[in-house]
């Protein structure tokens, strides 16, 4: 074998289609745009959320609610992943977190949530630990530390 007799596979390399050559092509005269209107004209570009016209979806729909931009970003971690990635004797801390990629580097905040069964001896040191998870933690002989102090 030499390198000018590689090709692809057959069937692995489809050619591209070509419109506006000629009736015989089966993609001629309206080039696959049907007919008129203002999506068949040359240099249309649609406007994201455009309705023709019409009130948009996201205009009409009732807006509620507020959403803090400078909220600090929060992940949950569950009991179980815990359990998966921490051996007997660890301890669970942001930076640990982080270090396994459990979390993005960008999460400013974690809570521990009680879902899933512990089955190691951990000590926790995150932002928040349910009521829960906080009683699944001392079950298992762990302790559950303030991450400041």
């Amino acid at each position: 074998m030499k390198l000018n007799e590689l090709k692809p596979a057959e069937g692995a390399v489809k050619s591209r289609k070509r419109v506006g050559r000629g009736k015989g092509s089966g993609m001629g005269k309206t080039s696959t745009r049907g007919e008129k209107g203002q999506k068949s004209r040359r240099g249309y570009s649609g406007r994201v959320g455009f309705e023709g016209g019409q009130m948009p979806l996201v205009r009409r729909l009732p807006k509620r609610g507020f959403t803090n931009h400078f909220a600090p970003l929060t992940e949950e971690i569950s009991l179980s992943l815990i359990s998966i990635h921490f051996a007997d004797g660890d301890k669970v801390t942001l930076a640990a977190l982080r270090e396994k990629k459990l979390i993005s580097s960008k999460i400013e905040r974690v809570v521990v949530l009680a879902s899933g069964e512990l089955t190691r001896k951990v000590t926790v040191a995150v932002d928040r630990v349910t009521k829960g998870a906080r009683e699944a933690i001392v079950a298992k002989g762990g302790v559950v530390e303030d991450p400041k102090a």
